[in-house]
């Protein structure tokens, strides 16, 4: 039965979120949003040896980490809301390079490795909104401007409707635990406006900054717990100017504190945006591609499980990282044209054929 719409007019943005209906398509759509940002983090990932590029390791690595988080976390609200999450669907995996989901279609995901043009894309993709900018619930040109979006329907639903309404979701669908290391986020239960107003807080603090003018994130930096952390674009930003942002340093000061090390002659030569039909069924790379994607889509179901009522499912596609891991470093050690490695194409495969 259609959910009645609740007059927003004094608040306009695009894709007005007036209906329950509407707050649950936006939900689906921040879930598929964080999901397409991973991908391009992981051959970035994949790509670095430790040894030689530490400092990019852990900031690329933070980030992907905190992208799972915030995946969760539009799940939470999703749920909370009286939504069904979808993450085992062949949206989830469309071939790059792409734009993202309901976005500035001029940004395009790319999967190549850790660089200047990989640093760039992750700079565009985690751009702060301009202090000012308005919500923008569809074709956004920043992830802020599009949760804020989303904030603005949660306030007018929950005005025009009570929380008790919009919160109507099983409480144990909730997912609130998981091994998540390598960063200072929280996953946390999402029950009623004030829990959810903060979980997007959290999403955007720990991609663009507080307070829309500040470096840091809010939280501590584990791996220096003598340093408050910086938010996703400013980690990015210090691997590019090669210096950490320090106390006392904005965004327009730049980063005055220590010297960050990266070394790009120890990058894996991955080619760009591969795909499974670039070798013959049967060779080596193909066979190693279609290995990772069955085990990706394996955790795409194993979260679309957590997320439907199996909470304890998380832990075990967190896992799966681990194989995943172990399968794309395998396939950046296969020679794949002059000078190239080969590399994951993330392409989905249905259930049926996934062994």
């Amino acid at each position: 039965m259609p959910q009645p719409e609740v007059d927003v007019a004094e608040t306009p943005s695009t894709a007005r979120i007036t209906s329950l209906e509407s707050l649950r398509e936006h939900l689906q759509w921040a879930i598929e949003l964080e999901h397409a940002t991973l991908p391009p983090y992981l051959c970035a990932l994949y790509s670095l040896d430790p040894s030689s590029n530490p400092d990019a390791v852990e900031a690329v690595g933070g980030v992907f980490v905190e992208e799972m988080i915030h995946l969760a976390l539009a799940a939470n609200l999703l749920n909370a809301v009286g939504g069904q999450p979808r993450l085992d669907t062949p949206q989830m995996l469309p071939p790059h390079p792409r734009p993202l989901p309901h976005g500035d279609r001029s940004l395009q995901l790319s999967l190549v490795p850790f660089g200047p043009e990989a640093l760039k894309m992750f700079l565009r993709l985690e751009q702060p909104a301009l202090p000012g900018a308005p919500a923008e619930g569809d074709d956004y040109e920043t992830i802020g401007q599009f949760y804020d979006a989303i904030g603005k329907g949660l306030r007018h639903l929950c005005a025009g409707l009570g929380e008790k309404e919009v919160f109507c979701g099983d409480p144990t669908r909730q997912v609130t635990a998981g091994p998540f290391s390598h960063t200072g986020g929280r996953l946390t239960a999402i029950n009623d406006l004030a829990s959810a107003l903060a979980a997007l807080e959290e999403i955007v603090e720990q991609g663009e900054g507080t307070a829309r003018g500040e470096v840091w994130d809010g939280d501590q930096d584990i791996f220096h717990p003598d340093r408050d952390e910086v938010s996703h674009y400013y980690r990015f930003q210090e691997l590019r100017l090669g210096r950490r942002y320090r106390r006392g340093d904005t965004p327009r000061s730049g980063p005055t504190g220590e010297a960050v090390a990266v070394d790009l002659t120890a990058v894996r030569p991955m080619r760009p945006n591969q795909r499974m039909t670039d070798h013959l069924s049967g060779s080596p790379i193909r066979t190693a591609q279609q290995d990772f994607n069955r085990t990706y889509c394996g955790m795409l179901h194993q979260l679309d499980q957590a997320f439907n009522g199996s909470p304890q499912m998380l832990g075990a596609a967190i896992g799966m990282m681990y194989a995943l891991k172990a399968q794309a470093q395998r396939l950046l050690e296969m020679p794949d044209g002059e000078g190239t490695t080969a590399g994951p194409t993330f392409e989905y495969v249905a259930p049926e054929a996934r062994g």
